[in-house]
């Protein structure tokens, strides 16, 4: 049986819908009796905030559809109007992936901006996300639009908005657009001017190929070793995304060895129909990869996410054998060689990292004599306190990097960039050739001179609502009762980041800092129902000790540090 609250609101819902396709299914579930879908798809409203929208596609406002996207386009033209004076003549860039309903959402978004009077310069093809935050920049627009869901899952997708300084939008702006969609009426009655007549009108501009041949030669000029003579095997999968022509345009002007793509996931297709997840970091995901990379006998592994804003790597060890990088490592990698490589040498050289991160990163640009900071996680702050740091201390920011397989080497885009840094990795990685090592032996040199650091993760996903309450459960009891020691660790320094003490915008975040260096932070996913355990232990080496004992003694200590701490979550309500 069915609620008639919930049924009133199902039939409110519908007579706004825009789309047949959605109201249809909506009818189906009421035609069914699916009282427990329906409760979740109108539990509450997909939420704006500064990751944008991110959902799972179908009817309802707790779901991603094409009333959800017009109602959010039309509350950001007109927050843009009233804060953006000349977005009339700036525009707005509108990108997509290659996902289910992604045409259809950068289309409604474009005829939703002409119809508010603002021109939209729409990619007719997929195009990499970084590459839509590269755009708004070149093309000097007021803001820009990204459909994707990046590594969600097939039933999955989102909207992402950028702003003029070409990074995503953090606060005030992310309120700001969320009020001013709160007040747009009804989807079905928000005004769309048909594409034909916004060309037209001036209001519908494809992007042109310069944009694209710009980008190319932007990150062309990122690579710090273009004369290495070393070439390399590479194997790289695009994880049926959209990053493949890019890779391979950017490898063959680079002419840094042999690309060798992975056929089965290298076009672009939303169904996604060799991974269930589509994230390099998930179990199997890299199977036909490490597959071919036997068969041909790379050197290195590369791939991209579906949206090609992160970047995944394996390298071999000193057996030969294939290993798969950790997001800390390869940003210590990319840190390291920016900063020792990297001529001339800029007067105040930055790279910045999230709390959740390795905090290896402070330790290289502390030898290095360069600036660092932290930020909040996820890149749009470690974009933002970039651009922040330029301007008031004249600083040249050199890279960025988050653990989740997010890099970006120089300012080409202010957003992860996974294109780009595959590029870098490659010139690394035949740097590291031409002198006689690896990749692998690069990262020993760096770890042998500033110390062995090794990092975990523990996820749990908790889905639905009633998962939102076992998450807000779990960080409720950590905020009330803090632990005074983690295993043989004493806790010694306690960090609520929700508080407003700390030196950060308020974030749902708790950190224990632990004697001898070792750390381990609590937070929920941004954009997926899930709560997420960082850990962090620092090891000392022994003169002369082999690498693979210490790294053995490491991981050991590592494993008891999160066995330790998840029985204490389990006192404070992980199920």
């Amino acid at each position: 049986m069915i609620p008639k609250e919930l049924l009133q609101a199902v039939q409110a819902w519908r007579s706004g819908d825009p789309d047949p396709a959605t109201a249809a299914e909506l009818a189906g579930l009421v035609e069914a009796g699916n009282a427990a879908e329906l409760a979740d798809r109108f539990a509450g409203v997909l939420e704006f905030g500064t990751a944008g929208l991110r959902g799972v596609l179908g009817g309802g406002p707790n779901r991603m559809n094409r009333a959800v996207v017009r109602r959010t386009t039309a509350g950001l033209a007109r927050y843009l109007k009233a804060h953006v004076p000349d977005v009339a003549r700036r525009g707005v860039v509108v990108g997509r992936d290659g996902r289910r309903m992604s045409r259809e959402f950068a289309e409604d978004t474009a005829c939703v901006l002409a119809a508010e009077g603002i021109p939209a310069f729409v990619f007719d093809d997929v195009v990499p996300t970084p590459v839509t935050a590269f755009a708004t920049l070149r093309l000097g627009a007021a803001a820009a639009v990204m459909v994707t869901a990046s590594h969600n899952p097939p039933e999955y997708n989102g909207y992402k908005v950028y702003w003029s300084n070409g990074a995503q939008i953090i606060p005030p702006h992310d309120k700001g657009i969320a009020a001013a969609i709160d007040r747009v009426e009804p989807a079905n009655q928000v005004k769309l001017l048909p594409r034909g007549e916004a060309e037209a009108k001036g209001l519908w501009k494809p992007v042109a190929p310069e944009v694209d041949e710009a980008y190319l030669r932007a990150i062309m000029a990122l690579r710090l070793h273009p004369e290495s003579a070393a070439k390399l095997s590479v194997v790289y999968t695009a994880m049926h995304g959209v990053g493949g022509r890019w890779v391979e345009a950017a490898f063959q002007r680079a002419n840094v060895g042999t690309l060798h793509p992975v056929a089965a996931q290298h076009a672009p297709d939303g169904d996604f129909p060799t991974v269930r997840f589509p994230n390099p970091e998930e179990p199997g995901a890299m199977d036909l990869s490490i597959a071919l990379a036997e068969q041909v006998g790379a050197e290195l592994v590369l791939a991209n996410d579906p949206d090609a804003d992160r970047l995944a790597v394996m390298a071999r060890d000193a057996g030969g054998k294939l290993r798969a990088l950790t997001g800390n490592e390869v940003g210590v990698l990319l840190g390291h060689y920016t900063l020792t490589q990297r001529t001339p040498r800029p007067d105040k050289p930055l790279v910045i990292t999230t709390i959740v991160s390795s905090a290896q990163l402070q330790a290289l640009a502390q030898a290095a004599g360069a600036l660092y900071a932290e930020t909040l996680t996820g890149f749009k702050w470690v974009a933002n306190r970039a651009l922040e740091l330029e301007k008031s201390d004249g600083a040249t920011f050199l890279m960025g990097y988050e653990e989740a397989l997010g890099y970006t080497v120089g300012t080409v885009a202010r957003d992860k960039d996974g294109v780009g840094a595959a590029l870098v990795f490659a010139d690394l990685a035949a740097w590291c050739k031409g002198r006689g090592t690896t990749v692998l032996g690069y990262l020993e040199e760096i770890q042998r001179a500033h110390g062995l650091f090794v990092a975990g993760q523990k996820n749990f996903t908790f889905p639905g609502t009633e998962g939102a309450a076992v998450i807000q459960r779990i960080m409720q009891g950590f905020r009330s009762s803090h632990p005074a020691a983690v295993g043989p660790y004493a806790v010694r320094v306690t960090k609520d980041y929700q508080s407003g003490t700390l030196p950060l915008p308020p974030s749902n975040v708790v950190a224990y800092e632990l004697e001898g260096g070792s750390r381990i932070t609590v937070r929920p996913s941004g954009t997926e129902p899930k709560i997420k355990y960082y850990f962090e232990l620092k090891e000392s080496l022994a003169p002369g000790e082999p690498m693979a004992a210490a790294r053995a003694r490491a991981a050991g200590k590592l494993e008891a540090l999160q066995a330790a701490f998840l029985e204490l979550a389990r006192v404070r309500g992980q199920p």
